[in-house]
Order: structure tokens, then sequence, then C-alpha cells
């Protein structure tokens, strides 16, 4: 066999494969849920760990300012909220699955605040994507009110997806580039360790 040949036969198997991993990459089902759980550098820390969940993008939404910077949203005036957009297939974690780890992983029950972070920027809320979601979460939450899980009622909002905007760079991966800072000591680390003592199951190993 010449070398135009054997080359051409190798190019062939090359598209073949090719072909097959972007059909099956294709087929593999993804979804989008976006929440707003305090400092997002603590959510993303906690979502980035789920089996399921393919990535999670720091960010805000939920305003009508366009392009808003840190400073921006820091000011309360934007409307934004600090979010996470979690990427993640369904056929491996639900999005019921998740919202159960939303609703346990802050505190749904205080008003614009996670602890020391105040500010509306910091509220509890679910951008729904779809009516599915939207009806999950509802759901969920006047079943937690209903059961009386927490002492206080719940002030989640629960609104339409509209728009997200990615944060800047320096917010993205923050609790794994910057693990030894003191805010990550004292206020992602114990959220980290909760997550793996109650979701242990659902870690990525």
């Amino acid at each position: 066999m010449s070398k135009i040949k054997v080359l051409a036969f190798v190019l062939g198997i090359a598209l073949v494969v090719n072909g097959l991993t972007a059909a099956k990459a294709q087929s593999a089902k993804i979804e989008k849920a976006t929440f707003g759980m305090g400092c997002f550098w603590c959510s993303e820390a906690i979502f980035q760990r789920l089996k399921g969940v393919v990535k999670v993008e720091s960010g805000y939404a939920g305003g009508n300012y366009k392009n808003p910077t840190y400073e921006d949203v820091c000011t309360g005036n934007t409307g934004h909220a600090e979010v996470v957009q979690v990427t993640f297939e369904p056929e491996v974690i639900s999005y019921k699955e998740l919202l159960e780890i939303f609703w346990k992983m802050h505190d749904p029950t205080t008003l614009n605040r996670q602890g020391a972070d105040v500010g509306t920027q910091y509220r509890s809320i679910i951008f729904y994507h779809t009516p599915q979601q939207k009806t999950l979460a509802e759901a969920y939450k006047t079943e937690l009110n209903k059961e009386k899980v927490y002492p206080d009622p719940i002030v989640t909002q629960i609104a339409p997806f509209s728009n997200f905007y990615v944060a800047e760079n320096y917010h993205q991966n923050y609790f794994k580039l910057n693990g030894r800072e003191p805010y990550c000591r004292m206020v992602i680390l114990p959220k980290v360790d909760k997550l793996e003592k109650v979701f242990k199951a659902k870690l990525k190993q």
C-alpha cells in the first residue's frame, strides 16, 4: 500500500472516530441551573465538587445593568445578584438534587444576607431556565415551608432567567486557587466540609 493510501486510510479512521466522539458529545444531554446563595466563591466551591456537574461559572444575574463589573454589583444598585451558573448532566445529577443542595448549603431565610455578606447582591434566588425548573423549585420551597424545616419563613426568590454576565477571571475557581486566604478558610471551607459530610455520595472522586 502506498504512503498516500496509508495516510488516507489513517485519516479516514480519524474522521470516523472524531465523528463518533462528536456525535456522542452531542447526544449527551446537558442542562443549566442558576443559583444565588450569597458569595459566589462559596457557591462555586460547592457545585464544582458534584458528580454530573460539567462546569460552574461565577457571575451576575437578575439586574438590568449591562456588562456589570464586580465594583458595580457591590454598590447594590445594579439589581444583579452574585450567582453561579451550573452546567450539569441530568442523567447523573437531577435538578431536584441540585435544589436539595442549594437549600441545605445556605440560609434561605435571611433577606439579602448570608453571614457577614450583606446587600441585595447576596440575596437567595433561583433563576429557572424552564417551566419544569420553576415547578420543581416552587414545589420544593412550598414543602419546606409547610414542614417548617427552617424556624423562619424562606425568603428565596424564584424568578425567570433573563441574563447572565460572567464575572471577572479572578473570581473563577476562587477557592481552588486561593484556599489559604482567610476568607476561604473561615467562610468557604466550613461549607465545603459540610457538603462532604452531608452529600458524600454525590461528590466526584
